[in-house]
């Protein structure tokens, strides 16, 4: 049996009478790449935040490298980076002044840390933009650092909600390239969302597809197409989910407004 570095059990969250995420069951395997895809609102960032420690389940159980979040938030969050899908930088800081930060949080004795960055900044080729303000960069060189940040304390898992969106076609190859060099290198498991469909056909070893908060399928992108008999992932997921257009994930209570047809 494979082994499996990410375990959710009946994963659950509740937001008054709405049902985010609802007894999701999951096992990614340790140096895998897994995408986790739904449409708008399906529960893909609830269902990230709570394996990152930003959310508490209502029900169900996490083990993350064997730990459970619940009583040791603080380790398992050693063990993973993460890459928001929304701009987490200091634009007022310098891109080693940014990644210093960060090594700070992580306890990285100062002995290591300068040469750290600068190997993470040279692999995703900012190292000659170093001491420029964050501000002065564009969004692909945004994301760049962002991962290199993320990669900072040699996770074993590295989290990226839609971690490409907005960026363009050359970024995006850029960013896998870096991405897959890592997990090939340190074996390190990259979970991940996207609406890119290709960019999951191409990238991942396998795939969840979430809906209505509950897993509708799980597999490798063929045995997707297959099951399916579509020609494309892209097409794969729209004879899953249907061809309607989600309103965006939102908290439980903006949920629970938009079902109700009520707007702020």
């Amino acid at each position: 049996m494979a082994d499996s570095i990410i375990v959710t059990d009946k994963l659950t969250k509740i937001f008054g009478k709405f049902t985010a995420v609802d007894n999701v069951s999951l096992q990614v395997n340790r140096g895998e790449i897994f995408a986790f895809l739904g449409p708008n609102g399906a529960g893909k960032s609830t269902t990230i935040k709570m394996l990152t420690t930003l959310m508490q389940p209502t029900s169900g159980s996490i083990r993350i490298n064997g730990i459970d979040p619940a009583t040791d938030k603080e380790k398992v969050r050693k063990s993973f980076g993460i890459v928001f899908q929304d701009p987490s930088l200091d634009d007022d800081l310098t891109a080693y002044e940014n990644m210093r930060f960060h090594t700070a949080l992580y306890g990285m004795p100062s002995s290591r840390q300068s040469a750290r960055i600068n190997e993470l900044l040279e692999f995703v080729e900012l190292l000659d933009r170093k001491k420029d303000l964050v501000k002065t960069f564009s969004g692909g060189m945004k994301r760049r650092l962002e991962i290199a940040r993320g990669l900072l304390h040699h996770p074993m898992i590295l989290f990226l909600d839609e971690p490409t969106l907005g960026l363009d076609p050359q970024t995006r190859n850029h960013m896998w390239h870096y991405i897959q060099d890592v997990n090939r290198s340190e074996q390190m498991t990259v979970f991940f969302t996207t609406h890119y469909m290709e960019e999951a056909e191409r990238i991942a070893d396998r795939i969840a597809v979430i809906d209505g908060g509950k897993i509708i399928a799980l597999g490798t992108p063929e045995e997707l197409k297959k099951k399916t008999k579509a020609k494309t992932l892209e097409d794969a997921f729209l004879m899953m989910t249907g061809k309607m257009i989600r309103d965006e994930e939102a908290s439980g209570v903006d949920q629970m407004r938009l079902r109700r047809g009520v707007r702020r």
